[in-house]
């Protein structure tokens, strides 16, 4: 092996390097030396964390990453405020002022070398919550999958899985995110099945006669014959057939929305209206309408939803020792999120709701006082209902 040597098989940061500050920016440990130097590393600070704007115009996002980010600062010397797992939020209030969806405040020498992880906790995980939501908005009620954990490191697969489930998504499909989270672990056939077993009807049969009868038997439709075909022959191999996915590569796909359409026909006129038809294969959120007028009833979705953009937080500093300041770009001084209960609006400095009048009420949650728990973190069951929740009066355009 050439290169330095190492004791590890994969490049993952363990817990107890990210505990101990090393997935830092190295220019955060060289301020320290100086801070301290000089004698302010002491210095008590008040930093926000905000965004100036979201991936791809979306008008919200879903903040998630929260357990992490009380996980990563418990029993360090500082506090920690943040709206809940799961909310809902956009970057601005209706006054145009930056919502803070988290605050630090504490000696800048004993967080300081958190700031890099903290982001990148929350930014990754905010960016998949909010299209897993998204991609749920859309679907209108019919099921979501995630496939993308095969697209990323397989050392954050079950942050993928959390960040999905709290978006609303409708299953994981690895063992060991099943394992952490306390969630089944959802599948249905890969073409490996059909071509190691010599052919659709084998590979029908096989998993008809051994594949244990408590999971569905959802058939691929698609590998080595027209899509009807391979349907017709899943209903002869598999009596108690749940449902048939289309994982139709882009090169045979023409109008895929036109294919499920004569799918959904062969079904239904064969008597199979329980039947229900999957999709999968570059799913996004351009071509799920259409394929939704079309008859799919759930939805596979991997590249686009592990792949998401992250929001782009920041976190600076907005006071010290209680006086206010701020970079060119920011707003100085704390600032308190209230939120008005009837219609969901963020504002800050204002006891009624700017727009239905209502009273406003405090949108943080105390999570850290001082590095120790403040708050009880809420069950990933909770916070996903608070997503599904909130989605109900949350719009896909601005």
């Amino acid at each position: 092996m050439t290169g330095p040597a190492r004791d590890r098989d994969f490049y993952l940061a363990t817990e107890d390097e990210i505990h101990a500050g090393k997935t830092t920016d190295v220019y955060f440990l060289r301020t320290l030396e100086i801070l301290k130097k000089a004698g302010k590393d002491r210095t008590v600070v008040e930093a926000e964390v905000t965004t100036g704007g979201l991936p791809n115009g979306w008008p919200w996002g879903v903040l998630a990453g929260v357990e992490e980010a009380v996980h990563l600062l418990k029993g360090k010397n500082v506090s920690l405020w943040s709206l809940p797992e799961g909310t809902i939020f956009a970057p601005r209030t209706p006054r145009g002022v930056p919502l803070p969806v988290m605050t630090l405040e504490g000696p800048y020498g004993d967080w300081a070398l958190y700031e890099t992880p903290l982001l990148g906790v929350i930014c990754q995980t905010s960016g998949i919550a909010t299209k897993a939501a998204r991609l749920r908005k859309l679907a209108n009620g019919k099921e979501i999958f995630s496939f993308g954990v095969r697209r990323m490191h397989p050392g954050i697969a079950p942050l993928i899985e959390r960040s999905v489930y709290v978006g609303g998504l409708d299953a994981i499909t690895t063992p060991l995110g099943s394992s952490i989270l306390g969630l089944p672990a959802m599948g249905t056939m890969p073409h490996a099945l059909v071509i190691v077993m010599g052919g659709s009807r084998e590979a029908f049969h096989a998993v008809q006669r051994y594949l244990d009868k408590k999971v569905p038997r959802i058939a691929l439709v698609d590998t080595y014959y027209d899509e009807k075909t391979e349907t017709l022959l899943a209903l002869e191999e598999i009596p108690d057939l749940a449902g048939v996915r289309l994982d139709t590569p882009s090169s045979r796909r023409g109008n895929f929305p036109q294919i499920v359409r004569e799918i959904r026909w062969e079904l239904d006129v064969r008597g199979h209206k329980d039947v229900k038809i999957f999709v999968s294969g570059n799913i996004d959120e351009k071509s799920i309408p259409a394929l939704l007028a079309a008859g799919a009833d759930g939805f596979g979705v991997g590249t686009s939803l592990s792949n998401a953009p992250t929001i782009d937080f920041a976190c600076d500093i907005v006071e010290i020792e209680g006086k206010p300041v701020a970079k060119r770009g920011k707003f100085g001084a704390r600032k308190e999120p209230l939120r008005c209960p009837k219609d969901g609006t963020y504002e800050v400095g204002v006891s009624r709701c700017p727009t239905c009048g209502g009273a406003m009420k405090a949108a943080y949650v105390q999570y850290l006082d001082q590095g120790k728990p403040a708050a009880d973190l809420p069950s990933l069951t909770e916070i996903r209902s608070r997503v599904i929740a909130e989605l109900e009066r949350a719009s896909l355009e601005a």
